[in-house]
């Protein structure tokens, strides 16, 4: 039996969620600089409710700039869009969601879930052939998992399993913690945009942030249980 250590996991990167899109235009004009400044893996269109012409001409306002600085764009729902607007993949939510767009996404665009209460769903979802399972968004209340508990089954999936997993941080302290429990990306909205700095400053702090925190976090052990410093 080798003693030889599991390969590091990678440091973890950022998932950018939009705010709600109805005039992509600022968003067109903002991007390239917001991605140049931060190590951005992914970003998360959230639509505004609309026909569905009008919402497939916003994807294809937005996946250019996206694309162009080297990130995927994922449409949060709708995954019946993504290929017409020139999207990466979707976000879905729930594991009836998923393995209704499974088949039209899979296997040359990205599904992604949240929306896994439990850990057998999140297991659920991944033998579905997801390829991120993110945990700690909110619920259609508004509710969510304790820090602490996002964070747990963040470190759960991470020991046991392979596709990535994404925490879904409210702030940049949930996304140090999310860093350091193994999230492969963290996924940053709201607090970012509202940053009175602005969301360049705030994207740059969480990228060194959740970087800084998945080096120091003791994570490997050998199997005598000494860590790996």
């Amino acid at each position: 039996m080798s003693n030889k250590p599991p390969p590091p996991r990678p440091a973890p990167r950022l998932y950018l969620a939009t705010p709600i899109v109805e005039d992509p235009a600022r968003l067109v004009a903002e991007l390239p600089g917001l991605l140049a400044s931060a190590d951005v893996a992914a970003v998360l269109l959230r639509l505004k409710e609309t026909d569905q012409r009008t919402m497939i001409s916003r994807v294809k306002a937005l996946a250019p700039p996206v694309q162009k600085a080297g990130a995927a764009l994922l449409v949060d729902g709708h995954p019946d869009i993504v290929a017409r607007g020139g999207a990466d993949g979707a976000h879905l939510t729930g594991l009836a969601a998923l393995e209704e767009a499974v088949p039209s996404l899979k296997p040359d665009r990205i599904a992604g879930v949240g929306g896994l209460a439990t850990r057998h769903d999140s297991m659920s979802a991944g033998e579905m052939g997801a390829d991120y399972m993110l945990f700690g968004e909110p619920d259609e209340k508004g509710q969510r998992p304790s820090s602490q508990a996002i964070a747990e089954r963040l470190d759960w999936w991470a020991e046991l399993f392979e596709p990535p997993c994404v925490g879904f941080a409210t702030s940049l302290e949930e996304a140090r913690d999310f860093a350091a429990s193994g999230a492969d990306f963290v996924l940053v909205g709201d607090f970012i945009w509202a940053d009175p700095r602005g969301p360049k400053a705030a994207l740059v702090e969480a990228d060194a942030a959740i970087k800084k925190a998945h080096a120091t976090a003791p994570a490997s052990q050998d199997p005598a249980g000494q860590e790996h410093g």
